[in-house]
């Protein structure tokens, strides 16, 4: 009998569902929220009120393109945290309502390991997955860490964030450039055809492997206001520049670190993951750095990089493999580290 794993993704403004068979994916369903568009972010009311929307939807589209009927699951999988609380209540209190009316094991899934086993995901029987131990970027709008991932369920963070993470650096500049949100693709689209090295701005220097991005973003702002008083439309003029030059400075501040764990460990396997690994400048960045370096880079899907229920699915698939089952009683939690 095969083991099937529905899993649920609501921690932010996606709300995702997707079915894993023995570790193969069969749907992967994301409705994502337009709404927050107009506000610059992510409103956390908003949010949850489009979660309860759209959950019953995700999960029955998930079914049906997987060929499941929801007396087939073996086990429900969802992430309990970190995320918005209003957003993590809508998905925790559907899996749990299901899970109980079908009488079959729950399973809470951390959404930072999520980002972490996304590389686990198999769409082939033959799909080549990373080999124990390997070291994880994992960069995204809340978060920016070095991870040591030593088995599907040991993991160490080497270093983090001091202030911001690379994902709110992006957005935030994007936002006072007038982008829309989110700015990060948009960023990474108008650096294409930009100079990297026109601009300079300021790069932390910290100890250990620690990031801080509040620095950088602080140095761009301050680039913006002087320039700004010289010419008004100094921005629209050079957007495509200062885009350019702030993706090549974050990435050279992702690196210099990254760099410095490989050396440190001597792991042979470095993957990354969360939404800013779907950064064109960030994934040709690693790739580079690892044949250079001779390790072996995996780079996930984009469609695995951003939220999506894939990830938890595996998680929790893993979880239910090794008897992990969740306590019904269990809350969501907002913050957490790995």
């Amino acid at each position: 009998m095969k083991t099937i794993i529905l899993g649920i993704e609501s921690s932010c403004d996606d709300t995702s569902a997707a079915v894993i068979a023995d570790g193969l994916l069969l749907s992967n369903v994301i409705a994502s929220q337009k709404v927050h568009e107009a506000y610059g972010g992510v409103v956390p009311e908003l949010a949850s009120r489009a979660h309860q929307q759209n959950i019953v939807p995700v999960v029955s589209e998930a079914l049906r393109q997987a060929g499941v009927r929801k007396e087939d699951l073996s086990a429900i999988a969802y992430t309990r945290g970190p995320g918005l609380l209003g957003s993590l209540h809508v998905g925790t209190s559907f899996a749990k309502g299901m899970a109980l009316g079908l009488n079959i094991p729950l399973l809470d899934v951390n959404h930072l390991h999520g980002h972490i086993l996304s590389h686990f995901i198999r769409e082939t029987e033959d799909q080549e997955v990373p080999e124990f131990p390997f070291i994880t970027l994992l960069v995204s709008g809340g978060n920016s860490q070095i991870v040591l991932v030593k088995s599907r369920s040991e993991m160490e963070i080497l270093g983090q964030t001091i202030d911001d993470a690379a994902g709110e650096a992006f957005d935030k500049c994007a936002k006072v450039m007038g982008l829309p949100y989110p700015g990060g693709p948009h960023i990474d689209r108008l650096a294409q055809s930009g100079d990297p090295k026109r601009f300079r701005f300021s790069k932390p220097h910290l100890p250990a492997l620690d990031y801080s991005f509040s620095g950088l973003k602080t140095s761009f702002l301050y680039t913006l206001r002087d320039e700004s008083k010289k010419d008004q439309d100094f921005v629209k003029n050079n957007i495509n520049d200062l885009c350019a030059s702030l993706q090549h400075t974050i990435i050279e501040i992702l690196l210099e670190k990254l760099k410095q764990a490989i050396r440190q460990t001597g792991v042979r396997h470095v993957a990354i993951g969360g939404g800013v690994s779907a950064n064109s400048g960030v994934r040709d960045a690693v790739e580079r750095l690892c044949t250079n370096l001779g390790v072996r880079a995996w780079i996930p899907k984009r469609s695995f990089t951003t939220d999506n229920a894939a990830m938890v699915a595996i998680a929790g698939y893993f979880k239910y493999l090794d008897d992990e089952y969740s306590d019904i009683s269990l809350p969501p939690f907002a913050r957490v580290t790995v």
